[in-house]
């Protein structure tokens, strides 16, 4: 056992037998693709499903029919990802093969993607690269590009869809990146510490800048969940993107994410981070904030929250856009938690759409909101129509 809460660990198994889930308990759908009922079983579930898939995948291209392989390949891809994620132990032999098999699957994905995607290693600390894919318009005409920083349990394969690019439908590059803790960063054991994210993200616009194909005046950054914090963090750090979007919110880790909600949080960023010694990564963690941070963003900064995401009470969310000196909108979603897929809010889409949709419109018109709170109601129409709101609470106060 390395954290306290470990002992706790049949609670986590017997949510997951029953519900299906490991974390964010408030969605109702499962997580696994069938039944594990525990913890250790989830690799094996996902295997079988990844290796399903790959092979729907290979019959349909060797019949011909390139798109269902192509969408077999896509499932292939988010099957072998999670299964190699709650692995969370460095140079694990079982690990590393998903993590081969994951990049197999992207690699024949790509091959039948209608549009350029790249690999991109880009130099990082003593040799190491931060790992990244560069999905292009189809003309690679100079354009706007969103950087896509991944949550906690993301890498960069999770965002964009090769089947329906938000990113390409909307004439915007998207490069998407294993930060420090994520994906290939763990085989390479590039910590998520310190200033890591921060570093490697700037790393990546160093990169962009010197792409022909990047509007180097366009760069925006789109972080979700963990990413929500990351990004805000690099966009205090690196003044060049023109647009931040912070959405599905863990603003503050060091609030509740790693105290009162589940601890498979804590056990999987230990493994990120490479801290053994719950008490010292006690102390790492608690300087996970943005508080002293925000106030540096100079671009106009979206963030979007669950009305009770536990990830980040509502008046977290709220004091963040208090702190906030750049232009600052703020979009509340009635009744949700965390993340924030598949909500009736937004008709049953993710707030990828809507978000892409408010980058889009940022970078391609140079239009944003000053000082907007949204409330998104579940029968409304929708963040940008007429939803303003006035909070019920001041910074510091608590919301129910």
């Amino acid at each position: 056992m390395r954290t306290k809460r470990d002992n706790q660990q049949w609670m986590l198994d017997l949510a997951l037998n029953m519900r299906g889930r490991v974390q964010n308990f408030e969605r109702d759908e499962w997580e696994t693709p069938s039944r594990a009922h525990n913890y250790r079983m989830l690799p094996k579930m996902w295997r079988k499903k990844a290796e399903h898939d790959e092979s729907l995948a290979k019959q349909s291209e060797k019949q011909g029919f390139l798109m269902t392989a192509l969408e077999h390949y896509e499932n292939a891809v988010e099957a072998y990802r999670m299964a190699q994620h709650p692995i969370f132990y460095d140079d694990n032999p079982v690990k590393i093969y998903l993590h081969n098999k994951l990049n197999e699957m992207v690699d024949r994905r790509s091959a039948l993607s209608p549009y350029p995607i790249e690999r991109v290693e880009i130099p990082f600390d003593d040799g190491k690269t931060i790992s990244c894919l560069l999905h292009l318009l189809p003309d690679r005409r100079k354009a706007p590009c969103v950087i896509y920083v991944p949550g906690m349990d993301q890498s960069k394969e999770y965002f964009p869809k090769v089947m329906n690019n938000l990113g390409i439908n909307r004439g915007m590059h998207v490069i998407t990146m294993d930060g420090p803790g994520q994906g290939n960063s763990n085989i390479q054991k590039i910590r998520a510490v310190g200033d890591n994210y921060e570093r490697a993200g700037a790393a990546v616009i160093d990169y962009l800048m010197t792409r022909k194909e990047v509007d180097s005046t366009k760069i925006g950054i789109y972080g979700v969940s963990m990413g929500s914090y990351w990004s805000l963090r690099l966009a205090s750090y690196d003044h060049r993107p023109a647009a931040v979007a912070s959405g599905v919110a863990c603003f503050n880790p060091n609030n509740t994410i790693f105290s009162v909600s589940s601890p498979r949080f804590k056990q999987m960023f230990m493994y990120m981070s490479g801290i053994d010694d719950e008490d010292e990564f006690d102390k790492m963690a608690n300087k996970m904030t943005v508080k002293g941070y925000i106030e540096k963003i100079k671009c106009p900064t979206l963030l979007a929250t669950g009305e009770f995401d536990p990830l980040c009470p509502l008046e977290d969310a709220i004091e963040v856009f208090n702190d906030l000196k750049a232009r600052r909108e703020l979009w509340v979603i009635e009744d949700q938690f965390h993340p924030l897929w598949n909500i009736p809010n937004l008709g049953k889409l993710d707030c990828h759409h809507y978000i892409m949709d408010w980058l889009q419109r940022a970078l391609v018109k140079g239009k944003t909101n000053e000082d907007r709170i949204a409330y998104v109601a579940n029968k409304g129409e929708g963040p940008f129509s007429d939803c303003e709101w006035t909070p019920t609470i001041n910074t510091g106060e608590a919301y129910f």
